[in-house]
């Protein structure tokens, strides 16, 4: 009877610590599985970003040969003006 007592809480001690590890690699996988969900999540936003960034530059490639972006850009990069515009210069700078 000592002996299947015995045995009986050999098997109980056995099973528990068998449901404790399957939760522990539960838990374990669980924190694994919202990692990568957060990477993924990063990866679709940085996705996005560079999707909207190559909108823009394929917009901007397409406006080129406009008249008026090369007006854009000779007035902001090379600071030219057109013949009938007055300049005013901000002595305080």
């Amino acid at each position: 009877m000592k002996n299947f007592l015995k045995n009986n809480f050999i098997k109980k001690v056995c099973f528990i610590i068998l449901i404790i590890y399957v939760f522990v690699i539960i838990i374990n996988q669980q924190k694994t599985i919202n990692s990568y969900n957060n990477q993924q999540k990063y990866y679709e936003a940085k996705i996005e970003d560079a999707q909207s960034y190559n909108k823009s530059l394929n917009l901007e490639k397409n406006n080129l040969n406009s008249e008026e972006y090369i007006e854009k850009i000779a007035r902001e990069k090379l600071n030219m003006y057109s013949k009938d515009e007055r300049v005013y210069v901000d002595i305080n700078r």
